[in-house]
């Protein structure tokens, strides 16, 4: 029997693929992430962030101010994207017409600023101009529909318009672009004359 002697060489291809898989598995263990963190962490109602004298402004196209949304403080969260404002003030801009102005206590602000609700001593103020009396409503809720330029709420309200004072148990929704106002509810109030309150008769409370 001849003895075929051994040689070193017929060693180096199962050097070789044993030295391929280790490396394939220590890129493996290297490119895992540690035990737990693979799974997705849900989003929790935490504050992620925080700003102080927060101001943001929404231009129209031609670049003038459109909107802006203005608070003492602000904290964000980062499961729903709202933010909690602390004495927030929204004021709405439009060319030839007296500024509206929105303020409370606190409020909340979606993520993308189309929906404000302001809470607690709320206001809506309109200077007089462009025909109408100056205008205030209060209340202890108003929801801005920042994109329709609306103003409504379902709680009780104690609208000033001139002269002219009305209660409405069930709320109030205020167009800015046409001016119209509307109470719902039980309603009571004294109306004033157009020649006396210094407007005219569009846009009375009714």
């Amino acid at each position: 029997m001849t003895n075929t002697p051994f040689r070193w060489t017929q060693l180096v291809p199962l050097v070789a693929v044993a030295a391929l898989a280790g490396v394939t598995w220590w890129l493996l263990q290297a490119t895992l992430p540690p035990p737990g963190e693979g799974v997705a962490r849900p989003k929790s109602h935490t504050a992620d962030y925080f700003a102080d004298n927060f101001s943001v402004t929404e231009l129209d196209q031609t670049g003038a101010t459109q909107y802006r949304l203005t608070a003492a403080h602000l904290v964000h969260y980062e499961d729903d994207e709202n933010s909690d404002l602390a004495d927030p003030a929204m004021r709405a801009f439009q060319p030839g017409k007296p500024v509206v102005t929105t303020t409370a206590q606190r409020g909340i602000v979606n993520g993308d600023v189309s929906i404000v609700d302001l809470y607690d001593n709320a206001r809506i103020q309109r200077a007089a101009g462009a025909g109408d009396p100056p205008m205030q409503a209060d209340s202890q809720h108003f929801r801005i529909f920042v994109n329709d330029d609306v103003i409504q709420t379902e709680k009780p309200v104690k609208l000033q318009r001139g002269l002219s004072v009305a209660n409405a148990t069930d709320g109030m929704k205020y167009n800015n672009v046409t001016r119209v106002i509307e109470l719902y509810g039980n309603v009571r109030g004294t109306i004033a004359a157009p020649d006396v309150s210094g407007g005219s008769s569009h846009g009375q409370p009714k």
